[in-house]
């Protein structure tokens, strides 16, 4: 059935079982399926990025099902959101993902029934945390809320989770006689049915399920908490170079980590002091050696840093790549350089890499020649193989939030796509909601590109600022671009300098697209959950692709 309400929940079929106990309703970790045609090229899409969070945070990979496969995972969108629990059968396993539900987290919501999941507030303790008004849920569906035993389900040694992308919310399934779940803690009743992804103790569940101990896309991670620098090292005179520190006199900066928060004496972060230097002093901070699992041999490298020296000074990221193991000296690749006008803010910055064999990280701080009272700091570093997206961070987002009148309107840099396709987002303020949307830009490389743009999945993320990659709940939505889209007789994909308006941005003459996106892409109370505003700021991750790097090997 198709079901009531904003965004349908997911329905259970029933398998001749109820529970996540049960080695043998066990997928292997590396899970054959197929995607139907009758999904959208936009679902599609948004089933690939899931993917990319169970690669991300646990063991668990996805594969195109292969001839030999005889048991698989069907995705297709048939009439609502259902899936079984666990591996339920031989053969083909339907997972639904029907209009309304093609959402990043709720696909991660179907995969992890179809991983062995029930419902969080269906949990043998449930009844010290929520309350069911089963008089409230329509007829038919109060399965949906039955209470397993201790003996038909695991919790796997982990508290019960109000901010569970397995919780239903607290109108799941109403006959609009009132709510179905009241949580016992009042602070929670909004908190439930969050639309974000795993959270933390979802992942520690699969990943304790599924006997995972490493992920496979994840790569490192160093926010500087513990003295060992995260099994780093400085390569510098013994005078100077970078330092683990708490606070850097005469600047006004601390610990990124937990910026806006009780920082309980662990607080660290590097510092390369370029104050009383002389020009073309230089420390390097060396990661310790990586490889890469996947075969499209792309990561990315994010850290924050906070520039409080002379626009001379530099922050140069290199990789050091490694032939083999005999090689002990490896080659160095220049892969990024920060060279600009002092901040004074902790600045999200990303470098993709392309490395193909072991290889580690260098940040190579060098005094430039102006005097300088600060220098560079360094925290918060994470390495991935996924693609880089492109980052917008919007200073004192908090104060434009409280002083702005509804209606206020804020333009992102120009962004190229890997491409070549440019494109800008506009944010729209309101009382109680932000609007998101997208643009095409004329740019350098459109004599090269296809017109009108075709296919390209455009997706905005609004950063769940977390020191560890995963450990985010970010917020994301995407949609497609289709070429035959046509609005007032134009089509809205075309060339800009076809179909588009003339403007100025910067110091630049652009030709400009018609804005699609999301009208009410974010609610104003959604901004105080999690991380999104740290430090005054708010962050969006942009991306327009026409591929993903699907099959890790």
């Amino acid at each position: 059935k198709v079901l009531p309400g904003n965004l349908k929940q997911s329905v259970l079929k029933p398998n001749r079982r109820n529970a996540i106990l049960g080695n043998k309703y066990r997928w292997n970790i590396s899970i054959p399926y197929e995607l139907s045609v009758n999904l959208s090229l936009n679902y599609k899409g948004v089933i690939l990025r899931a993917f990319e969070q169970f690669r991300l945070k646990s063991c668990i990979d996805f594969k195109p099902r292969a001839a030999e496969n005889i048991s698989y995972i069907s995705v297709e969108s048939r009439d609502g959101c259902w899936t079984y629990i666990g591996r339920a059968f031989a053969g083909a396993q339907t997972l639904s993902i029907g209009d309304g539900c093609g959402i990043k987290a709720f696909i991660e919501h179907l995969f992890l029934h179809a991983l062995g999941f029930l419902h969080e507030h269906t949990r043998y303790d449930r009844d010290d945390y929520v309350t069911i008004n089963f008089k409230n849920i329509i007829t038919g569906y109060e399965s949906n809320f039955n209470k397993y035993s201790k003996n038909q389900t695991t919790t796997e040694d982990t508290p019960y989770d109000y901010y569970s992308v397995m919780h239903y919310d607290k109108n799941a399934l109403s006959n609009g006689n009132g709510s179905t779940i009241i949580t016992k803690y009042p602070e929670f009743e909004d908190v439930i049915g969050q639309l974000l992804g795993m959270s933390e103790y979802d992942v520690i569940k699969l990943n304790k399920l599924y006997k995972c101990n490493s992920s496979i896309s994840f790569l490192d991670h160093c926010s500087f908490d513990d003295a060992s620098l995260c099994q780093m090292s400085v390569c510098s005179a013994a005078d100077y170079g970078w330092q683990r520190v708490k606070s850097v006199s005469g600047i006004n900066v601390t610990d990124h980590t937990y910026l806006g928060k009780d920082q309980n004496g662990t607080s660290f972060f590097m510092h390369f002091s370029t104050k009383a230097r002389n020009q073309g002093d230089a420390s390097r901070l060396e990661s310790k050696k990586t490889t890469p699992k996947r075969d499209c041999k792309v990561q990315c490298l994010q850290f924050y840093y906070y520039h409080s020296g002379h626009v001379s000074d530099q922050l140069n990221i290199w990789i050091q790549e490694y032939q083999n193991e005999a090689d002990s000296r490896g080659t160095l690749r220049l892969m990024d350089q920060i060279t600009e006008p002092p901040g004074n803010y902790w600045k999200l910055h990303h470098v993709p890499l392309n490395a193909n064999k072991t290889f580690r990280v260098v940040f190579e701080a060098r005094k430039g020649a102006g005097n300088s009272s600060g220098g560079f700091s360094l925290d918060d570093i994470n390495i991935s193989e996924t693609e880089c997206p492109h980052t917008w961070q919007i200073r004192d987002f908090e104060k434009v939030l409280n002083n702005s009148v509804s209606g206020t309107l804020m333009f992102s840099p120009l962004f190229y796509s890997s491409d070549g396709y440019r494109f800008q987002a506009r944010l729209s303020v309101y009382q109680n909601y932000l609007s998101i949307f997208v643009r095409l830009v004329s740019g350098v490389y459109d004599d090269q590109l296809q017109w009108p743009c075709p296919w390209r999945q455009i997706t905005f993320q609004m950063l769940d600022q977390n020191a560890h990659i995963q450990k985010r709940m970010s917020s994301e939505k995407s949609f497609t671009t289709d070429p035959s889209l046509i609005h007032s007789n134009v089509s809205v994909w075309d060339h800009p300098r076809k179909t588009g308006t003339r403007v100025i941005i910067g110091n630049e003459t652009v030709y400009v697209g018609r804005f699609v996106g999301y009208q009410y892409a974010i609610m104003k109370e959604d901004l105080s959950r999690r991380e999104f505003i740290k430090g005054g700021d708010i962050i969006f991750l942009f991306t327009l692709q026409g591929r993903f790097c699907e099959v890790p090997s």
